[in-house]
């Protein structure tokens, strides 16, 4: 059986991370992909936002990471040349209660360490954004969006650079915590370091170790517009549970999107349901009511790796290592969804500080 120092299961944007920071360490790293392209899954079916830090709880790994990874990440895509725009984006209320709840917002946005939030009242939303209507709401001006693609690629770019290597078509099919040992659909292999980065799969995965959380899964579908608009930021309506509710989203060509909405699954599925169409152009039309329905069009859907504790949705993200179960080289992360772009170079720095700081 070969045996390496690093395996990282997973070639989403917190896999290649992941992977990319171990082998600029000096860590021999094998990333393990069971698709035959990086990023296929969660990595590529979300809105490519860079998130400020604003929804978080204060103190929780998301809002930890989200706030650092933000900075790393612009960093990283001024370094590299990868595609980004610090396009900004509007929260806006529906009404006097949503304002409320904005507020809300904006004081756990303080308390995560986001200081440049801006409050506006409806007409100074109006000038910024004349498609939409709102009593007031707040700007966030580092929320951004990034081709997430071409960040991907780039970490790709500089894990193997550093002589690291990504099996693609390597589907893990399990983990055995005696020896470290990783069963593949293709050979075993036994690792030092076994870092599950596995995404909707990763729970599964880990179901050896006690404590493990269950898998949830939350779908979002996004629509398409072709529209006439004029948005030239995100804009965002109060948070439904599960999920920031329909929101408009930007790409690096000015395309607008506008999604997630959240079905909860019980399988993986990317199937498309149309018939959801008359409930994006309610919630849309609450901040845009100029929709043009006829040019509303299904475009892709995304899947987030929820999780659950006796059917309780955690809300945070969980890294569980050898401090966590008591097994010496073993790191787990789970429900890595939104902000897991934004949070992917801190959650990986994370890492590496595990790693280095192994008495093993």
């Amino acid at each position: 059986m070969e045996k390496v120092d690093c395996a990282v299961i997973g070639a989403g944007v917190v896999g290649l991370a992941v992977a990319s920071r171990l082998a600029e360490a000096g860590r021999e790293v094998i990333v393990l992909e069971k698709n035959f392209t990086i990023g296929a899954e969660t990595s590529s079916r979300n809105s490519e936002v860079v998130h400020a830090g604003i929804y978080y709880k204060k103190e929780s790994l998301k809002a930890v990471t989200c706030v650092r990874g933000r900075s790393l990440l612009y960093a990283f895509c001024d370094q590299y040349g990868v595609p980004y725009n610090k396009c900004g984006k509007v929260i806006v209320g529906a009404n006097t209660a949503q304002l409320n709840t904005i507020k809300g917002y904006a004081d756990n946005a303080r308390s995560n360490g986001v200081d440049d939030l801006i409050w506006l009242n409806k007409d100074e939303i109006n000038r910024l954004e004349p498609d939409v209507i709102s009593v007031g709401g707040i700007l966030s001006p580092s929320t951004g969006i990034v081709d997430s693609h071409a960040f991907m690629l780039q970490l790709q770019a500089n894990l193997e650079s550093n002589g690291a290597v990504i099996a693609l078509g390597t589907e893990v099919l399990s983990l055995r915590t005696r020896g470290n040992t990783i069963v593949t659909n293709g050979f075993n292999l036994s690792a030092n370091w076994i870092i599950n980065c596995a995404g909707l799969n990763a729970p599964v995965l880990s179901k050896d170790i006690e404590g493990t959380p269950n898998a949830k899964f939350a779908k979002g579908h996004y629509f398409s517009y072709s529209g006439a608009h004029t948005f030239s930021r995100l804009i965002y309506p109060v948070a439904e549970e599960g999920g920031l509710g329909v929101h408009v989203t930007l790409d690096m060509v000015g395309s607008v999107r506008f999604g997630p909405d959240v079905q909860w699954i019980d399988d993986i599925d990317y199937s498309f349901q149309a018939g959801l169409k008359p409930r994006f152009e309610a919630a849309i039309r609450r901040y845009f009511p100029k929709l043009d329905c006829d040019k509303l069009q299904p475009s892709y859907t995304g899947i987030r790796p929820k999780i659950a504790y006796e059917n309780q949705i955690y809300s945070d993200f969980i890294v569980r290592s050898e401090i966590d179960h008591g097994f010496k080289g073993r790191i787990d992360l789970f429900g890595i969804e939104s902000p897991g772009l934004t949070a992917s170079l801190a959650l990986a720095d994370d890492i590496v500080h595990l790693v280095e700081s192994s008495l093993g």
